[in-house]
């Protein structure tokens, strides 16, 4: 494994990952875990930025995309950290978040940043489980006018997200799997 990869799976490990089999936690999809995944602890750590910004900006660098972004508050974290690393390295990549509601007020709209109909553009999400918030992600940025050329998930809990978002844009990476934060290796699975 890609050192960068090796240290941001023992960040995600110590900052954001929690087992609780005698107390289950309740997912934002209704559905109770014994595990439970929040990234923000790692995806607004220094250092934990500054890996996400290397490993997803690898991921994408051969694409012709504008612009990264997601469903605010768990895309945002890693579209600016995408968006900076790509600066750094030549071939600057916007940031835009997508609001869960569009507002009243001002310019109003869900989606918000540096882009414009027509730009393409990849969807990122820090978490995904039944892959609902990624869609509602997708499809905002549809609306725009946004053409959504691949998906990437920090974490995938492997419980069906993957597969939903397949069926709208087939072009889906995780960086890591539940079975990863577990510690499973490939054979193990």
């Amino acid at each position: 494994m890609d050192p960068r990869r090796e240290k941001l799976l023992q960040l995600l490990k110590e900052k954001s990952f929690q087992y609780r089999p005698d107390a289950p936690f309740k997912l934002t999809s209704g559905r109770e875990s014994p595990y439970y995944i929040d990234c923000r602890p790692t995806t607004h750590h220094a250092r934990g930025l500054a890996l996400i910004g290397e490993i997803f900006f690898d991921l994408m660098r051969d694409l012709e995309v504008e612009a990264i972004g997601g469903l605010t508050m768990g895309a945002d974290p890693i579209a600016h950290a995408v968006a900076l690393t790509s600066y750094l390295k030549g071939k600057p990549i916007n940031a835009f978040s997508v609001r869960k509601q569009a507002k009243e007020h001002g310019t109003g709209g869900r989606v918000v940043g540096e882009v414009r109909p027509g730009d393409r553009v990849v969807i990122v999400e820090d978490v995904i489980t039944t892959g609902g918030s990624t869609i509602q992600a997708i499809t905002a940025a549809q609306e725009f006018g946004l053409r959504v050329i691949r998906v990437i998930v920090l974490v995938d809990r492997e419980e069906g997200g993957r597969q939903a978002v397949q069926k709208i844009i087939p072009q889906f990476e995780s960086v890591f799997t539940l079975s990863e934060l577990q510690g499973q290796t490939q054979a193990e699975r």
